[in-house]
């Protein structure tokens, strides 16, 4: 298993939140190999505004582990993660995030500004973007032109 399948995990579960009329992006968190966290982003529905994909995923992995901290463990997500995300993802201590599509609004891996790169921070993630990124990046751009299509028809 390399990093193309579990981005590949990632993209099914984005197509969920897809289905679900959310924007779709989604993530797994990889411990020695195996999925141990999933999520995707479900804001809307839970009237959560920091219900995003890596947020879920990672809930979900530390309860998989019992444990807050995510030590050797890599996360997978199909969009530049956000501010927000980068902070969650710095605290748990997740050694690698590897995404699809950069985010040119809300990306904080160089295309807004690099979080991830701020040395003062006391802990330091490696980031690799662009695995599958037309595929993921084309279903950011199709649910957002669908949603246009319904607001001008």
């Amino acid at each position: 298993m390399n990093d193309e399948f579990f981005m590949r995990e990632a993209l099914s579960l984005a197509r969920s939140a897809e289905c679900l009329g959310e924007v779709p992006v989604g993530a797994v968190v990889v411990c020695e190999g195996k999925i141990v966290g999933r999520g995707f982003n479900s804001p809307i529905g839970e009237s959560d505004p920091t219900a995003h994909a890596e947020i879920a995923a990672l809930r979900d992995a530390a309860r998989t582990l019992e444990n807050y901290r995510l030590p050797g463990c890599e996360l997978f997500v199909t969009l530049e993660p956000c501010a927000m995300c980068a902070g969650a993802i710095l605290h748990s201590r997740i050694s690698r995030v590897v995404y699809g599509a950069r985010d040119p609004k809300t990306g904080v891996h160089g295309s807004v500004v690099d979080l991830f790169a701020v040395e003062r921070l006391n802990h330091h993630t490696e980031v690799i973007g662009g695995v599958l990124a037309e595929e993921c990046g084309q279903l950011l751009s199709g649910f957002f032109a669908a949603r246009r299509a319904k607001k001008e028809g």
